[in-house]
């Protein structure tokens, strides 16, 4: 893989504020890597330092292989979270001027408006000014605007604000077509079940600080721990090596004795007649609940 983006050490500081201290990670080509954190963790001000709107006060920054310059500007897409599009312009027009100044053609520019308006359903708005466009038309604009050239990077800061669930799937889907053509893709919300479902990697920022960084997978079998989720017929009382038994819908999650395996119960309960074992699965947590118990102080991040 191609690193598209590298950070390393990165502080920012407004006055005695720290608003960014000692962060580091690394975004590669054709991933979806989410950055994630309650307000005022750091986030806007980390994607600003990436996108050298603002300098950090130390740490290095590579974009597209080293400094950012005008030509990796113009190989890049962002989307802020404050949109804004010409308001007096047509929808047409606004998109045109845009790719333009990205560096297509009129003319190539002209046929991937027509052809990304109609991806997003917006092709019988295009004369509309901007102005009289719903919030959530105005997003997928917005996102067509940011994605027309095809960017190398797109750096997406709440991509589905805004959005209902019939359109917020149609932008996961052109995400998800970015990331296969090899576009790296940077990612910031709050949405954490968008995130789940969709970033390689991830890094939960707090006060500044990266407090967890890697494969959301890895994360999610951390936090899990040594548990079990089995939906059986029975009575799981006495079951040897279990230290918790707690329900979760229709199935229990069981907390293992230390140096008790997944393998060890399974074959436990298959042995114990008076058991039927209809499903048996590792005990996985959500995101959503990992962030609650990080930023709220209730947990050590697990090593």
């Amino acid at each position: 893989m191609q690193t598209k983006v590298e950070a390393e050490g990165l502080v920012k500081r407004f006055g005695d504020f720290v608003a960014v201290d000692e962060v580091s990670f690394h975004v590669e080509a054709g991933e979806i890597f989410g950055i994630l954190g309650p307000n005022g963790a750091g986030k806007t001000t980390t994607i600003r330092m990436v996108l050298d709107i603002i300098k950090p006060d130390a740490g290095r920054i590579a974009v597209l292989g080293g400094k950012m310059d005008e030509d990796k500007k113009s190989r890049l897409g962002y989307l802020p979270e404050e949109r804004g599009l010409y308001q007096d312009m047509s929808l047409q027009d606004i998109l045109v001027f845009l790719g333009a100044l990205k560096g297509l053609s009129l003319r190539t520019a002209r046929l991937r408006v027509q052809e990304r308006l109609k991806e997003v359903d917006l092709w019988d708005e295009r004369t509309r000014k901007v102005a009289g466009l719903s919030r959530g038309m105005n997003q997928k604009a917005q996102f067509v605007a940011t994605t027309l050239h095809d960017p190398e990077l797109v750096i997406l800061d709440e991509p589905f604000a805004g959005l209902d669930p019939v359109n917020a799937r149609l932008i996961k889907d052109l995400i998800y077509r970015m990331r296969d053509r090899g576009a790296a893709v940077l990612m910031s919300t709050h949405q954490m079940n968008q995130v789940e479902e969709m970033a390689n990697r991830i890094m939960l920022v707090n006060h500044g600080r990266r407090v967890l960084y890697g494969p959301v997978d890895e994360i999610r079998r951390r936090f899990a721990g040594n548990a079990i989720e089995v939906k059986v017929r029975g009575n799981l009382e006495r079951v040897p090596g279990v230290q918790s038994i707690k329900p979760v819908e229709d199935k229990y999650r069981l907390l293992l004795d230390d140096g008790v395996s997944a393998e060890q119960i399974l074959r436990t309960l298959v042995d114990m007649p008076e058991i039927t074992v209809e499903s048996f699965q590792r005990a996985e947590i959500s995101l959503d609940e990992i962030f609650i118990r990080v930023v709220g102080g209730k947990v050590e991040v697990p090593s």
